[in-house]
């Protein structure tokens, strides 16, 4: 048995002028104190700690904040040199406090937590119907197979949108182990330019790579950022939601379909074939800055996995994720460290090593399976400079996943459990009293 996790997505109900005042206020409050400690380098929960207490944010954002500041400055997870403009509000786990009727038009209401004694309120959930089941497992008292991990509550556009970690324990059902040494690995590398890179090993040989051309996602993500610019100051909602998230949003998710299967067409072509990932959850985890994010979503990239992720299961195919820290920057063929020159090129600084230049998606697809086994860890340190290119934009902090959540693989529900299994509020350490356990 192994843990794994799973993202659950719920919108809030509109809520009233008042309630939407007070989610307001408290975003300002967490963005308040997120920036505060990341500029005041606080890479300790003490530091953060000696930040947030006596503040008035509530006390679940604070042990939150906890653990996402320090991981934010650790030079072995983001080692972030600025923030990105928007967060969501964090909450630990303790924050997972849900309410179910049948008899409401809403099923699920949540307690949204404020600062001070008496001022949580609760809103309904508009959940996705393919996510039901998930939720009554995560909310049932008396079903512990799901346990409520971080929170997070972000806006999108004018409403807000919550996102639930639900952790579960999983036994492996594929006809091979990644363990094994008969398997093929595949790495798939999303990006920019190119929507998706895969490239099969054998013998630690890239062989017949595919490519998915990125042209069509970009044009329509331009179009999506550029036109939203214009009409968000006129206030024209009607027109954002039918066109911008509408038909160009459902667009997109069409070039996602059509990516994510041939993904898996792909690597089915091999014999016993591993999909390797990079472990983003949502870029979530390498950030990136505005420039990207105008060009393609915060949410693509995990998106892409997910359905890469989805199909592979319906083939019976295994999906591993391996840290991605310098697959771009790593020669897959001699592991020294190198530079990309523009966004499309790798260069190799090994004079001994027979890759001069190399296509840089391609690259990072071949270090991405290269990873399965062993992990990758003990990469040769010999710097060349910044991995950046020379045009591009600046990697800045990511808002929505902590790292500090490890790999799908390395999970184990022991770790979880005891800092997860209860979502009742109070279950956490008070955030003025030092560091806190947070999930």
């Amino acid at each position: 048995m192994s843990a794994e996790c799973k993202t659950l997505k719920a919108y809030l109900a509109p809520p009233t002028q008042h309630k939407q005042r007070k989610l307001h206020d408290e975003h300002e409050r967490y963005e308040t104190l997120l920036h505060r400690s990341f500029n005041d380098g606080c890479d300790t929960m003490t530091a953060v700690n000696e930040v947030v207490s006596g503040e008035d944010l509530n006390w679940h954002s604070k042990n939150a904040l906890k653990q996402y500041v320090p991981n934010l400055l650790d030079e072995d997870t983001y080692n972030a040199s600025q923030l990105a403009d928007d967060h969501p509000i964090r909450y630990a786990n303790t924050a997972a406090v849900f309410d179910h009727d049948e008899d409401r038009h809403h099923e699920i209401c949540w307690e949204v937590p404020l600062p001070g004694r008496g001022t949580n309120f609760w809103i309904p959930l508009q959940m996705n119907p393919e996510q039901e089941h998930w939720w009554h497992s995560l909310i049932d008292d008396e079903d512990d197979s799901v346990w409520a991990g971080e929170l997070r509550l972000q806006r999108d556009g004018k409403r807000w949108v919550l996102h639930v970690t639900a952790n579960y324990e999983a036994e492996p059902d594929h006809s091979c182990s990644p363990e094994s040494d008969d398997v093929t690995p595949v790495g798939f590398d999303v990006g920019e330019s190119k929507l998706l890179v895969g490239c099969a090993l054998r013998d630690d040989t890239p062989v017949d790579p595919l490519f998915v051309d990125g042209g069509r996602v970009r044009h329509l993500r331009q179009k999506q950022a550029s036109t939203e610019d214009r009409l968000k100051p006129r206030y024209a909602s009607n027109l954002l939601d039918d066109l911008v998230w509408g038909r160009w949003q459902d667009a997109i998710e069409d070039e996602i379909e059509k990516a994510s299967h041939r993904a898996v067409e792909y690597a089915s072509q091999f014999e016993n074939p591993v999909i390797v990932l990079e472990y983003l959850e949502g870029i979530t985890d390498e950030d990136i800055g505005k420039y990207w994010n105008r060009r393609l979503g915060k949410w693509l990239f995990s998106r892409l996995q997910s359905r890469i992720e989805d199909k592979a299961a319906e083939h019976g195919i295994p999906v591993e994720y391996v840290h991605p820290h310098h697959t771009s920057k790593t020669c897959h063929a001699c592991q020294h460290v190198g530079y990309r020159p523009h966004q499309g090129t790798f260069k190799c600084t090994n004079e001994a090593c027979w890759v001069s230049e190399y296509q840089a998606d391609l690259n990072a697809a071949a270090n991405i399976a290269n990873r399965l086994n062993p992990w990758g860890e003990s990469l040769p340190w010999k710097s060349a400079g910044d991995d950046s290119p020379r045009s591009g934009g600046q990697w800045q902090a990511h808002e929505d996943t902590s790292p500090s959540e490890g790999l799908p693989s390395e999970r184990r529900a022991s770790d979880d459990k005891d800092s997860s299994s209860s979502p009742a509020v109070g279950a956490g350490a008070n955030p003025e009293t030092g560091d806190a356990n947070t999930s």
